[in-house]
């Protein structure tokens, strides 16, 4: 194998395959990227063994052939390259790359051993533009959990009734719900998707304005634009109930300036941090105290302007919480929904809190 690529196509190619790569894994071939040279491409393919991840760029083949090699070590040297061309040249057990004046040679591994990306029959599909689907998935992934032990809540669940597509991810002490109201998107619905598939996704060359399709099969999904390909499994198992975690009333509400709240929750979080993140949020007067204590460093305190109803309760969250749902929310305001310390409370933009909303669980107060 021979072929000539620029740089900046290259490091876009691998940033894709790279993404479904697996970093600590018992088989080195898949900490690797399998390269594929033919015609006049150059494919990129990187798996972890549930996920495929394939992109291909335009080249000058020499020669053709295929070959694996380290998917981490490639990546560091070609994003720290300069701009220009890059040519990858296999040698035996070593592939020699050369760039205006740098020579690398790293080791290779047999194409063969990469597990090939199996092929989809899918029995549903969902269409909408690109930028509707980037702005519902920012929307809820920062809920994600990372609990390995309940894998159904490590993806984001993808729900769609022929109306409204649903998307919500939790790790049982935050829930983040986004809604899509169209018709006609595709198929009826009810998957949950690994977060690591929408992260990568998410970075395909799509412009904000085209429709992008998923395809799912009974177990897995893929994503098709030509130059990039994505196929993951689907998770198994039943995603909580996540209706009959939002609360259906609520006796109290306060209506905040989003960045003025967030600014003043980031700065609590400074003392916060060493506490559990604990801050305590209090409704006094036309504003909130916001506050925090460490028993070894001392007390912080910050005021933000609200308009209320019937907003006099005290209540304690864990402040990274409320900021990630502050920047996932967006807009000019933010509405505080609640009932009593004891209970979970809903933050919802001010304009369009029914499709989007964020739901977290309070902290003791002491």
């Amino acid at each position: 194998m021979k072929v000539t690529v620029s740089r900046k196509e290259l490091n876009d190619a691998l940033s894709i395959a790279a993404s479904a790569s697996s970093v600590r894994t018992a088989l080195p071939v898949l900490s690797s990227i399998r390269l594929d040279a033919t015609g006049t491409s150059l494919g990129l393919l990187g798996c972890d063994g549930e996920m495929w991840a394939s992109a291909v760029v335009a080249a000058n083949v020499q020669e053709p052939g295929s070959v694996c090699v380290q998917q981490k070590l490639l990546s560091d040297i070609v994003s720290a390259l300069n701009d220009g061309f890059v040519t990858l040249e296999l040698k035996g057990t070593t592939v020699l790359l050369t760039a205006a004046g740098s020579e690398w040679n790293l080791l290779a591994l047999p194409a063969e051993e990469f597990p090939e990306a199996p092929v989809l029959e899918p029995t549903a599909t969902l269409t909408l533009p690109a930028a509707s689907l980037w702005t519902a998935i920012e929307g809820v992934a920062f809920a994600v959990s990372d609990d390995t032990s309940r894998p159904v809540l490590t993806g984001v669940l993808f729900q769609y009734d022929g109306e409204v597509l649903t998307l919500v991810a939790t790790d049982t002490h935050r829930m983040a719900v986004h809604k899509v109201q169209k018709s006609g998107l595709g198929s009826e619905i009810k998957v949950v998707v690994p977060e690591k598939a929408l992260r990568t996704i998410k970075m395909l060359p799509v412009p904000a304005d085209a429709p992008i399709t998923i395809s799912f099969d009974d177990a897995r999904l893929t994503v098709d634009i030509g130059t990039s390909k994505i196929v993951a499994q689907l998770l198994s198992g039943v995603y909580p109930n996540w209706e009959r975690v939002v609360p259906s009333t609520s006796t109290r509400s306060w209506t905040l300036d989003r960045k003025e709240f967030h600014d003043n929750v980031k700065r609590i979080m400074i003392l916060a941090r060493e506490n559990l993140n604990r801050v305590r949020f209090s409704g006094e007067d036309g504003k909130v105290v916001i506050s925090a204590r460490s028993q070894d460093k001392g007390e912080a305190k910050e005021e933000v302007a609200m308009v209320a109803q019937n907003g006099d309760i005290e209540i304690a969250f864990n402040g990274r919480y409320v900021m990630d749902a502050l920047n996932a929310l967006g807009g000019d305001g933010v509405q505080a929904e609640m009932t009593e310390s004891s209970k979970p409370a809903v933050l919802r933009p001010v304009e369009g809190g029914e499709d989007h909303f964020c739901v977290v669980m309070p902290m003791a107060i002491s």
